[in-house]
């Protein structure tokens, strides 16, 4: 785990120091490398603040990094994706939404759809 993630931050930073690149190559990188990791298993998570709040920041940090902008500079996240012409990352009440359709469709027998409206009885215990 410690050289994937070695090897992340290594090929982050090569990717995105490179003047050379283009930001539309290197927006290329970003939609076919790290969109997926941002959003891997996204259609199960509970969307808290928190979660939401750190994807975005992930995304944001990308997208100034491309567009040249740090955050001593005041611009707006909007006024970043407008100037590089991207939506933003998180569609994800969308995928649930479509996620929820789906398993809503599937017969009563399967599991999943036995969970779906079960409500927890006890609290969590403490981590």
């Amino acid at each position: 785990m410690v050289k994937q993630t070695q090897f992340s931050v290594s090929f982050y930073r090569s990717v995105m120091t490179k003047r050379e690149l283009s930001n539309t190559a290197k927006l290329a990188v970003f939609k076919s490398v790290f969109v997926p990791i941002l959003r891997y298993g996204h259609e199960s998570w509970v969307m808290g603040e928190r979660i939401l709040s750190q994807v975005q920041a992930a995304e944001m940090a990308f997208m100034r990094k491309v567009h040249g902008v740090t955050l001593r500079d005041k611009l707006r996240s909007c006024e970043v994706r407008r100037a590089m012409n991207v939506e933003p990352l998180l569609r994800i009440e969308r995928s649930q939404l479509h996620w929820f359709g789906h398993v809503s469709r599937m017969s009563q027998q399967t599991l999943v759809r036995q969970v779906l409206p079960a409500t927890p009885t006890e609290r969590r215990p403490r981590s």
